[in-house]
C-alpha cells in the first residue's frame, strides 16, 4: 500500500465558519485561572478526559508554553503533572497509538502494528467459501471500511451536512461495510475491528463497573476501542475526515486544508463539550457526564504535513521552530482546551475531572532540511523484479507495504532465505530523492538506517517469530527520510525517531498534585492503567498491562 500525498488548498476564512459551524467554541475558550484547580480532597476522580493531539511533540508544547505563558496549556500543564520525557508506541502509527493509551500494550501485545496491515492467518475480504482458501489477507481499518467513505457521516444518509453532522449515530460499528473486512477462516465471517483487537481496553474496564464511555475519533473503524466484547464505547462519534470536505473543491478531503481540518475538529469539539454538560455526543439525550470520554485532534497533524495551506507556510521553519501555519493551529488547540476547561468548571466538574493530554504520534522531521522524499512505489517494484529474476515463475515478493517513515513489509514467503533477500536488496538500493525545495537530493541503503528481517522483526515487537501479524521487515529510516512518490508531502509518523516519539504527556486536574514536572522516562501506554487508577479501578484488570507489566504513571 502506497500512501496518497497531501495536497495543499484553499483560503484562510474556512476556520472562522469552522468554530461557528461547530457552535461558536471559542466563546468560552478563556477559563478562570482557578477554574481548574485540583482538589487534594478527592482520593480519586469522577471523569477522566483523554485528548489526544495527533503530530504534536513536547517541543511544541514547550515552545508554545514559553511564549504563551497565560494560555490554557500553560495551565493546564501547571495545575497538574507534566512528563517532559514520554515516548509513544513504534511504530508511531495512530492505530497502536492510541489503541497503546487505551489498552496499556504495545503492538507485540496488541496485534495492532499499523492503520493497514497484513495478516497471514485471516482469508481476504469477500471471501464466502472457506474451505481450503488460501490465507494471508490485509486489514484495513482506514476510511476503506466505510459504507461510503466520501461522505461525512460514513454514509449513514443524514441530510444537511455538514451541518448535521451531530446526529451521526454513537454506534460506529453499523456504519462499517462488512464486505470490506477480513474473514475468519475458524467462523467464515467477517472479522470486526473490535475482534481483532487481542486485548481490552479501559472502555471495557469502565463499563463492566457500570460507568459510562465516550469517544470521538477521525474513522468508524475505531470502533476497535470497544475491545474484544463489541460494547466498550457508548457513544462512538467517529466522522470520517478522509471524505469530500463539504464547500472545498472536488477530491479535497478533510486533511488537504488546514482550515477545513479545524472545521472538522471543531465537530467533535462540540460533541466533547455535549458531553461534558451531561448530554450524548448530539445533544439529544441527557445521558450524564461520562466517566472516560475524549477526542483526538487532527489539525496540528496537518498543519505539520502540508507545505502551505490557507496562506500560511506549514511545517517547521527551522529545527524545531513551528511555522506560521503550524503556529495558528497551535493557538487552535489551546483555544478548544481552553473551552473544555471552561466548560467543566461552568458544570461543577473541574474539581472531579482529570484531563490528560497527550498525542498519538508525532512528526518527522521537523528539521525541514532534513527532508528526504523517496518513492517506495520504485523500491518495491525493484525488489519484486530481483526476486523473480532470482526465482524463475515465481510471484511478487511483497504481499503487503506500509511506507511513511518508517518501512514494515509483509511477504509472500517468509522464509529467512526471503527475509534475507529483500534485507540485502534493500540496503543496496541507492538513487535520487528530492530534498523540501523539491531539488533532487541523493539516497543511500534505500533510505534506511536499520532494518530488521524475519525473526529480528519478532523479536523487535517481542513477537513470537512467524506469528501471523509480525511485519517480516521493519525498516527504521534515516533521520528526514518520508517515502513518498510526490513532492507535496514535508512530514509523516510511523517511525522510530524522536521527532515520531517524543510526544507531550499532562495528567492535570482531580487526583493529581499541581505543578509538578517528571522528568524520568514514561511511557504513552501508561495512560491507561493510569485512568482506571484515577477512576478508583483495578490497573491489573487490562488484559495487555499484565503481560506487559505495565505501570502507573507516577503522580506525585
Amino acid at each position: 500500500m502506497f500512501r496518497r500525498p497531501v495536497r495543499p488548498a484553499r483560503t484562510v476564512t474556512a476556520a472562522a465558519a469552522a468554530l461557528a459551524a461547530a457552535g461558536a467554541l471559542t466563546a468560552t475558550a478563556t477559563a478562570p485561572a482557578a477554574a481548574h484547580a485540583p482538589a487534594q480532597a478527592h482520593a480519586r476522580a469522577r471523569h477522566v478526559l483523554l485528548l489526544s493531539v495527533d503530530g504534536l511533540h513536547q517541543s511544541d508544547l514547550a515552545w508554545y508554553i514559553d511564549r504563551h505563558p497565560d494560555s490554557a496549556l500553560a495551565r493546564l500543564a501547571g495545575s497538574g503533572v507534566e512528563y517532559t520525557h514520554a515516548r509513544t508506541t513504534v511504530p508511531s502509527d495512530s492505530f497502536p497509538g492510541m489503541v497503546g493509551q487505551l489498552t496499556g500494550g504495545n503492538p507485540g501485545t496488541t496485534g495492532v502494528y499499523y492503520d493497514d496491515t497484513y495478516d497471514t492467518a485471516l482469508l481476504p475480504a469477500g471471501t464466502t467459501s472457506c474451505a481450503g482458501a488460501e490465507r494471508g489477507a490485509e486489514v484495513d481499518l482506514t476510511e476503506d471500511l466505510d459504507k461510503n467513505k466520501d461522505s461525512l457521516d460514513a454514509g449513514q444518509g443524514l441530510a444537511g451536512l455538514p451541518g448535521s453532522i451531530l446526529k451521526m449515530t454513537g454506534d460506529a460499528a453499523s456504519l462499517i461495510d462488512p464486505s470490506k473486512l477480513p474473514v475468519d477462516p475458524k467462523t467464515c465471517t467477517p472479522l470486526y475491528p473490535h475482534s481483532y483487537l487481542k486485548v481490552n481496553t479501559v472502555f471495557d474496564v469502565a463499563r463492566k463497573a457500570g460507568l459510562r464511555t465516550a469517544w470521538s475519533d477521525k474513522h468508524v473503524a475505531y470502533e476497535i476501542l470497544n475491545g474484544p466484547a463489541g460494547n466498550g464505547i457508548q457513544d462512538l462519534f467517529a466522522p470520517e475526515i478522509n471524505s469530500q470536505a463539504i464547500g472545498y473543491p472536488a477530491g479535497k478531503d478533510w486533511t488537504k486544508d488546514n482550515a477545513a481540518t479545524e472545521q472538522y475538529d471543531g465537530y467533535k469539539v462540540q460533541a466533547v463539550l455535549n458531553e461534558i454538560d451531561g448530554y450524548d455526543h448530539g445533544r439529544t439525550h441527557r445521558v450524564g457526564t461520562p466517566a472516560v470520554f475524549g477526542m483526538n485532534f487532527q489539525s496540528v497533524s496537518t498543519a505539520q504535513k502540508l507545505p502551505s495551506s490557507d496562506g500560511l507556510t506549514g511545517g517547521y521553519q527551522a529545527k524545531g521552530v513551528p511555522g506560521p501555519l503550524l503556529a495558528k493551529n497551535l493557538d487552535f488547540v489551546d483555544q478548544q482546551v481552553g473551552a473544555f476547561l471552561a466548560e467543566l468548571h461552568k458544570q461543577h466538574l473541574d474539581r472531579s475531572t482529570t484531563v490528560i493530554l497527550s498525542a498519538k504520534h508525532g512528526q518527522s522531521p521537523t528539521d525541514p532540511k532534513a527532508l528526504t522524499r523517496i518513492d517506495d512505489g520504485a523500491l518495491l517494484d525493484g525488489l519484486n523484479a530481483a526476486w523473480k529474476a532470482a526465482h524463475p515463475g515465481a510471484g511478487d515478493l511483497v504481499a503487503h507495504a506500509v511506507d511513511d517513515d518508517a518501512m514494515l513489509l509483509w511477504l509472500t514467503d517468509r522464509s529467512k532465505a526471503a527475509t534475507d533477500f529483500t534485507k540485502t536488496y534493500l540496503l543496496g538500493q541507492s538513487g535520487t530523492g528530492n530534498g523540501i525545495d523539491g531539488t533532487a537530493k541523493p539516497f543511500t541503503a534505500g533510505g534506511l538506517k536499520t532494518l530488521y528481517a524475519g525473526a529480528e522483526a519478532a523479536r523487535y515487537f517481542h513477537a513470537r517469530p512467524g506469528d501471523s501479524r509480525v511485519p517480516d521487515l521493519f525498516g527504521i529510516t534515516q533521520y528526514g527520510v518520508v517515502y513518498t512518490g510526490g513532492k507535496s508531502k514535508i512530514a509523516e509518523h510511523g517511525g522510530a525517531h524522536a521527532d515520531d516519539l517524543d510526544v507531550p504527556l499532562i495528567v492535570s486536574g482531580a487526583a493529581t498534585p499541581q505543578g509538578v514536572r517528571v522528568g524520568e522516562s514514561v511511557r504513552t501506554t501508561q495512560i491507561a492503567p493510569t485512568i482506571l487508577r484515577l477512576l478508583g479501578l483495578n490497573s491489573q484488570s487490562l488484559d495487555a498491562v499484565r503481560i506487559e507489566h505495565t505501570r502507573t504513571l507516577p503522580l506525585h
